[in-house]
């Protein structure tokens, strides 16, 4: 036995299958939230406010912030702004001065002075730096990229690391043997 619909109930029947399908898809719908996601919100909607990022951590040097703990060439500090530090250097040089001239977000200046010896390196741009190699008989320097890890002793060398973070602190390393 065949069923016969009538030819203007087409467009009526095809419109109630469409609204059928649309309630069935709606009902079975559901939400899935991440662990990332906040769950909604019930509250009536707010302004957000835009914040920046926040800054990554910068390292905890050993020595914090104090010039003096270099006073034996072995030291690990924070600068922001420009300071002198002076340090004991093996050898017949017996002492020497570093001068942090200009600190800033991704950059660093300075100049060392040990006996006759001057040396001045600077670096910017995020995780540059200099590595200060001061020796009874010359210094030297080379810039560029660098971690904020502690450089290795040098036999017969005070090593100086200066290295730049994003947020204005430059983190100095004083090595001697």
């Amino acid at each position: 036995m065949s069923r016969r619909t009538h030819p203007r109930s087409k467009p009526a029947l095809a419109a109630l299958t469409a609204l059928t399908a649309l309630a069935t898809t709606a009902a079975c719908s559901s939400t899935h939230r991440t662990d990332d996601e906040a769950p909604p919100s019930t509250s009536p909607a707010r302004p957000t406010t835009s914040r920046p990022a926040p800054e990554p951590p910068s390292p905890s040097p050993a020595d914090g912030t104090d010039t003096h703990a270099c006073a034996d060439g072995n030291c690990e500090i924070a600068v922001t702004e420009p300071v002198t530090i002076r340090f004991r250097v093996p050898g017949d040089a017996g002492r020497a001065t570093l001068s942090v001239t200009k600190v800033g977000p991704n950059e660093i200046e300075y100049e060392v002075k040990s006996g006759n010896n001057r040396s001045s390196g600077g670096a910017s741009g995020p995780g540059q730096g200099c590595l200060t190699y001061l020796r009874e008989r010359g210094s030297g320097n080379s810039c560029g990229t660098l971690t904020p890890t502690r450089p290795s002793p040098q036999p017969d060398a005070v090593v100086i690391q200066a290295t730049t973070n994003t947020n204005g602190t430059a983190l100095l390393h004083i090595v001697s043997p």
